[in-house]
């Protein structure tokens, strides 16, 4: 358990490999972290009581805490929105099915982890507008199939870097009239990212004058 109350550190969420995500306004006063290994013991017949390490379980987090509706002198977070915000973005994630990354920054230790959102609730405080919350995060652990090698006599399992917690970008097929630019302008609604486009899909200078119509461009997110 973690139990601060000056209020010395910085809680955040975020989802889809930082793209999306937020600091906690109002640092919890306490924050519950459950990572055992899980051991269990047995009796054997001539040898007494043994106890077998399991492997280590996931880690889980939970805390409370409130987002304001007013701009208090004890919020942590350097901007201030309104409450039902947060509620709408955590939901939203919930509805997505897809981790989230919870990056705990203190004084004497930092955590870093992707988590599920196991349990989130939350109410109207009476009278002040404040919304009052608790959540439970559990430690999500990335997987995936693996491509079997096969050899002589025998199979191998090649090995697979980690996943992110990362949406795969979308796509768009390029039609007459396109241009980088353009569909920068329509796809992200921001001109300037066009060079994003340009370095995700590896065209050259020397061919954004002639973009093939039917080309399919992943987009950033």
């Amino acid at each position: 358990m973690i139990s601060n109350a000056h209020y010395d550190y910085e809680i955040w969420l975020s989802y889809n490999d930082q793209k999306q995500g937020f600091q906690l306004p109002v640092n919890p006063p306490e924050i519950k972290i459950n990572d055992g290994a899980g051991g269990k013991t047995y009796e054997v017949s001539g040898l007494g009581e043994i106890n077998l390490i399991q492997s280590s379980k996931l880690t889980t987090i939970s805390f409370e805490s409130f987002f304001p509706k007013t701009n208090y002198p004890f919020v942590v977070s350097k901007t201030w929105i309104d409450p039902a915000f947060y509620v709408m973005v955590i939901l939203d994630w919930m509805e997505k099915k897809r981790p989230i990354r919870f990056v705990y920054t203190g004084a004497t230790f930092d955590i870093n982890l992707a988590m599920s959102i196991e349990k989130f609730e939350w109410k109207e405080a009476a009278g002040s507008g404040d919304i009052e919350y608790s959540i439970s995060l559990k430690e999500f652990a990335f997987y995936g199939a693996r491509p079997v090698v096969i050899k002589k006599g025998a199979a191998s399992v090649k090995p697979n870097s980690r996943p992110l917690d990362k949406q795969a970008p979308s796509t768009y097929k390029l039609v007459a009239g396109d241009t980088l630019i353009k569909v920068a302008r329509v796809q992200l609604h921001k001109e300037e990212r066009w060079r994003e486009i340009q370095k995700l899909n590896g065209i050259k200078d020397a061919q954004l004058k002639k973009l093939p119509i039917g080309m399919t461009l992943k987009l950033p997110r």
